[in-house]
């Protein structure tokens, strides 16, 4: 018999007290924002630690060791270790080995770039879920959404790994330039948004053997856009229709060898016959031809044009701040990364020791993106992770897949984006089957990879189909209990599937009491009140399907 869930979410006004907050809830603050969420015990160490020591230790993440399981685990990832030119070439053979368009070759291929993506996934979510380096960890999602490369396009299948482990995670707290630089160069940005087709107008260039199969036809304005408007300026950045012509002209030529990528790794290449050497007005000057250093003079001016310095800082402010950050601080934002010539850990120090990111009112003032309530969801309940394929399905779910974002401007991280009562019916969902042991996280996958995926998507679906009644009522009580808290926004009701088949042995559920310790400083009396009147065995859910959990 199929039931309904009703369930509050309270976004109008913070779960957290208006008054100076308590030690703990400070750590919670820095931990939620600065972190992927507290792990149990983590509040209380960074309590111990000091908020303002906890905070410069991860702006030198390299003071924080790496635990020896997490190396080695990250060095058994084979496939997600392949350098840019070992991907490219195993992808090309794949490919080449499809259009033999044998079934065993296909089903090669579809086995090899399941084992290959579930391994990238690996090493993204174990570093979030397990590295001190928490910081760096948030930074990498931040910056990868910044310049955001769609891993289903192509080429690009072969090539996110690497784009992140050499273009963006080297650099997420060094100079923007550096970053703006190494995006801008990396094969897969330049497959992603086209440019390595971009040529000058009345360049005749030969076709050659094992010539990709888009061939240049001339300019191509998609990088030089998305360059300005995303990467640098924003969209109001002050430029016009011409000044993106202009620069897509300046980056004519920069483009990448298939061949040489796969025979000796080489990545970028100025290919000058392609590139237009003609003069420019690009931003109000004049800009003489001189080939590959058109666009490097380019990418210097952008990285230190105000209006970038504005447009990262806004961003930045309200990804960790609030979906509305606070004009004073994104200002002094600004002058600090002006000041300092596009070095990032100037700009990031300011916000997080200003008066706005620990101000009561933008506590628990945003909603966490479906990245950030899987990974606070696993790292709240302490569980090793032993099989990541629940998680990635999950994310799948949640309709923020890892490296799936099809646009150039990536994942949004306002609560805009994310709350809607599908959205939030998956979440508790997610919540049931965590909490109630049945996700299979902490058990090694005994599935080939390329069923560990769809395997694991039925987990939550499952879970969603035991919950009864109870757990209705359960999740009807935290949230009329939360609505004494503060008014809320909206309701909402989401159909839960028809009962299915209970396993014969079910896993036993996570230990609540655990679960509320290490998350006490972000539940109100009235959730601990309703806890305290529930089974033990839908304790947990309710505290990851809690409306303060999904905020942060």
């Amino acid at each position: 018999m199929r039931v309904r869930l009703t369930f509050v979410i309270l976004l109008l006004c913070s779960p957290w007290s208006q008054a100076a907050p308590a030690p703990e809830q400070q750590a919670a603050h820095v931990l939620n924002r600065m972190a992927f969420g507290p792990r149990p015990g983590d509040i209380e160490r960074v309590v111990q630690m000091g908020v303002p020591a906890w905070i410069n230790a991860q702006l030198n993440p390299d003071s924080l060791p790496e635990s020896p399981e997490l190396t080695a685990r990250l060095a058994s990832l084979d496939a997600a270790n392949r350098s840019m030119g070992e991907a490219t070439a195993v992808y090309v053979e794949l490919v080449r080995q499809v259009k033999d368009e044998t079934e065993e070759a296909r089903q090669q291929k579809r086995a090899e770039g399941a084992r290959y993506a579930l391994q990238v996934a690996e090493s993204r979510l174990a570093r979030a879920i397990d590295s001190p380096r928490q910081l760096e960890e948030v930074l990498v999602d931040f910056w990868y959404n910044h310049f955001n490369v769609f891993s289903g396009k192509g080429l690009d299948r072969a090539l996110v790994a690497a784009y992140e482990r050499d273009a963006i995670r080297p650099y997420v707290m060094g100079n923007f330039r550096d970053m703006l630089g190494a995006t801008a160069k990396h094969p897969a940005m330049l497959f992603y948004l086209d440019n390595f087709l971009s040529v000058a107008p009345e360049a005749n260039l030969p076709v050659r053997a094992g010539a990709p199969k888009a061939r240049a036809r001339g300019l191509n304005e998609n990088f030089a856009r998305e360059l300005m408007e995303l990467h640098t300026l924003g969209v109001d950045g002050g430029y016009t229709q011409q000044d993106v012509t202009e620069l897509a002209r300046m980056l004519t030529g920069w483009t990448f060898d298939q061949r040489m990528l796969v025979r000796a790794g080489v990545g970028f290449q100025f290919d000058p016959r392609r590139h237009d050497n003609g003069r420019k007005q690009w931003l109000g000057r004049t800009v003489e031809p001189a080939g590959v250093s058109e666009g490097e003079m380019a990418l210097d001016v952008l990285a230190m044009h105000p209006a970038t310095a504005r447009h990262l800082a806004y961003q930045l402010a309200q990804y960790f701040v609030n979906d509305v950050p606070p004009p004073a601080l994104v200002e002094r934002m600004a002058k600090a990364y002006l000041d300092n010539k596009a070095e990032l850990k100037p700009m990031l120090r300011v916000m997080f020791t200003s008066k706005e990111f620990m101000d009561p009112a933008n506590m628990g003032a945003k909603f966490k993106t479906p990245y950030q309530y899987v990974v606070s969801s696993v790292r709240a309940t302490g569980l090793p992770v032993r099989n990541v394929g629940p998680l990635v399905a999950t994310l799948n779910q949640l309709g923020m897949p890892l490296y799936g974002c099809q646009t150039p401007d990536g994942y949004k991280n306002t609560q805009d984006a994310w709350l809607n009562p599908d959205a939030l019916s998956r979440r508790i969902a997610f919540a049931t089957a965590l909490g109630s042991g049945r996700l299979g996280i902490d058990t090694a996958p005994s599935a080939p990879p390329r069923q560990l995926v769809a395997l694991a998507g039925k987990a939550a679906e499952r879970a969603a189909a035991n919950m009864d009644k109870t757990v209705n009522q359960a999740a009807a009580a935290l949230a009329d209990a939360a609505s004494k808290e503060a008014p809320p926004m909206m309701a909402m009701a989401a159909p839960t599937p028809a009962p299915a088949a209970a396993p014969a042995t079910p896993p036993a559920a996570l230990d609540s009491a655990r679960l509320q310790a290490a998350l006490a400083p972000v539940l109100t009396d009235n959730t601990r009140q309703v806890l305290a009147n529930q089974p033990e065995a839908l304790r947990a859910a309710l505290v990851l399907g809690s409306p303060e959990f999904m905020q942060h």
